[in-house]
């Protein structure tokens, strides 16, 4: 029998799965990252093209929202949906595992540091924060 991925379960894996989607996401929750200028600078080095074929997929997908920027409106600004947010307990998972099998610390970065310490920030006050961030960017 023939499987339609288009509507099946790993429709998710299939958006998901790619690594610079990963990466595009990450940026964006725990970098703060919002333009296409900023993605580029990441130190992955994504191409171009594969860059702007993710934004639109994770636009279309309903994970994030292309907006002209209102001090520039040739650049276009990227802000987190509530189903992107909602990935951020499946990234610290991630990075807990990865850090729990490798031989050296792989992640630095501070909000990712905060959301594991003892007695700091919850990853939901996290996920409220970053949607404050994005209704303000939207003019929400």
């Amino acid at each position: 029998m023939k499987v339609d991925h288009n509507q099946s379960d790993y429709s998710t894996l299939d958006i998901l799965g790619d690594k610079w989607t990963l990466l595009i996401l990450r940026d964006m929750l725990f970098e703060g990252k919002s333009s296409f200028s900023e993605f580029k600078a990441s130190r992955e080095k994504i191409a171009s093209n594969i860059l702007t074929a993710r934004l639109a997929k994770l636009d279309s997908e309903g994970f994030v929202i292309k907006t002209a920027s209102t001090a520039n409106k040739v650049k276009y600004l990227y802000s987190l949906t509530d189903k992107a947010i909602d990935l951020l307990p499946l990234f610290v998972e991630l990075f807990n595992w990865a850090e729990k099998y490798s031989t050296e610390p792989l992640c630095s970065n501070p909000v990712y540091k905060k959301l594991t310490a003892n007695n700091s920030i919850t990853i939901t006050e996290y996920s409220t924060e970053l949607k404050q961030r994005r209704d303000h960017m939207l003019g929400i």
